[in-house]
């Protein structure tokens, strides 16, 4: 069985690819995820979203 992992995505990106790697990972479409994000920042107050994403950026790595 082969094992899925979590990689930022080259194709599907607007910023960093995390949402478009999210998406590939949990076949999920990345348009929803991004707006799901964006949710996220505007009503947690937007430091900690962009922290989080940030965060995101170093932990997550790129697809070799």
């Amino acid at each position: 069985m082969e094992t899925k992992k979590l990689y930022r995505s080259n194709t599907n990106k607007v910023f960093a690819g995390i949402c478009g790697g999210l998406g590939e990972y949990a076949n999920i479409d990345p348009v929803l995820l991004r707006l799901f994000w964006l949710l996220i920042v505007i009503f947690s107050g937007v430091a900690p979203g962009i922290v989080a994403y940030i965060l995101a950026i170093f932990i997550i790595p790129k697809r070799p």
